[in-house]
């Protein structure tokens, strides 16, 4: 009963970090998710329960860039049916894949995952990032973002780690540089493929309520606070402990498998 007490604090607690470092940085997945496999619950259904946790976060996000997106509207319809097509096709590929199969894709993701974080800042680089507004996106490159747009949706609903971070890269190679214009596209697709796989998973039966909940509370309330202190955390700290968190949680997890 007590260790059982224990782990539920943990958990909400995971859930104000896990909120709180989407709000200041992304990876916050890379707190959260792994609490839930080390609670106790199968990597699946943990999946599923981590979208259901942090979707209230992605939709605060999305909220907060409104005054963003008037510039990249056009794009954001162009981009919205993959989005909605490969969350749900996500999500149904996460719910068919066999729990033994996944328990052994799980230390891959994670890893995976961290490494687009880490590499952020070269990936930023690489395909020009910057603050400055006034790009077009021509009909090549919508073609093209759709494409990727429908893979980059397909992973976020089956895992979700680092989705962001591809569709930042995908905005950057389709022209865009604006980056507050990015950020409103990918919070506003991030929360409607999230949301997307979300109803597969709840369709399914694969949440596991009363940690979803649990986590969802702390995470909103981390979220807040996270973006009451951004301006006084130092990223490059917060940036190497997610990293080197993400890289012991995927060690874990390939000594557990």
């Amino acid at each position: 009963m007590l260790g059982t007490l224990i782990g539920l604090i943990g958990l909400f607690i995971t859930g104000i970090l896990g909120g709180a470092i989407n709000s200041v940085a992304g990876g916050g997945t890379l707190i959260s998710f792994p609490s839930l496999i080390a609670f106790g619950v199968p990597s699946i259904l943990a999946n599923a329960t981590n979208t259901a946790a942090l979707c209230p976060g992605a939709l605060s996000s999305a909220l907060a860039y409104r005054d963003d997106l008037p510039r990249q509207r056009g794009l954001l319809i162009t981009l919205l049916l993959p989005s909605l097509l490969g969350g749900l096709l996500g999500a149904v590929i996460l719910a068919i894949t066999p729990q033994q199969l996944f328990d052994r894709i799980v230390p891959f993701l994670v890893l995976f995952a961290t490494v687009l974080f880490g590499g952020r800042e070269f990936f930023a680089r690489l395909f020009r990032v910057d603050p400055n507004p006034g790009e077009l996106v021509g009909p090549r490159a919508r073609v093209w973002g759709f494409c990727f747009q429908l893979f980059v949706a397909a992973y976020g609903g089956y895992f979700g780690a680092g989705m962001g971070i591809l569709m930042l890269a995908s905005l950057g190679l389709m022209g865009l540089r604006d980056i507050h214009g990015m950020n409103a596209v990918k919070a506003i697709l991030g929360f409607i493929i999230n949301g997307m796989a979300l109803i597969y998973f709840i369709l399914r039966g694969l949440v596991v309520w009363p940690l979803a909940i649990l986590m969802a509370v702390g995470a909103v309330a981390g979220g807040y606070l996270g973006a009451r202190l951004a301006k006084r955390v130092d990223q490059r700290v917060l940036r190497g402990f997610i990293i080197v968190t993400g890289l012991l949680v995927s060690g874990w997890l390939f000594v557990r498998r």
